[in-house]
């Protein structure tokens, strides 16, 4: 009797140590950058408290043929927004015009937009509950 116990209490264990700790992939392709020249910073953002400020992720890759690529990998299940900008001129920031105003090209998920202000949180965020594939395009 003591050995089937033991054999139950730990496949629950096991099984309830793989659930909690499932985790996914998020593909984001991205289009619309005018030039190959510069980097796409990219951040993944799970609550709109760090959105636009201090993602849970961060990612810096390079634009080839107008295009780029980013993965992110063992992402929880949960409510999650994107945001990137195209850094053209390759100055590790991005420039602004009058009141914030991004010059260079930027692309949210679910392609949020900001209306007197930033984009928000709430109209970026979308939910991971399996591995998905997004497309931005850049603005």
């Amino acid at each position: 009797m003591s050995k089937i116990v033991i054999t139950l209490t730990l496949f629950l264990g096991a099984t309830y140590m793989a659930i909690a700790q499932e985790t996914y992939k998020i593909t984001v392709e991205f289009s619309g950058m005018k030039t190959d020249k510069g980097n796409l910073y990219v951040g993944l953002y799970d609550n709109a408290a760090s959105f636009l400020k201090n993602g849970i992720q961060n990612k810096l890759v390079s634009v080839k043929g107008k295009k780029a690529k980013v993965v992110f990998e063992g992402v929880k299940p949960g409510e999650y927004a994107i945001s990137s900008f195209h850094d053209e001129n390759d100055n590790k920031k991005m420039d602004t015009r009058i009141f914030g105003i991004p010059k260079e090209p930027v692309g949210l998920s679910k392609d949020a937009k900001g209306f007197m202000g930033p984009p928000k949180y709430k109209d970026a965020k979308f939910i991971v509950d399996k591995d998905i594939t997004l497309k931005i395009n850049m603005y």
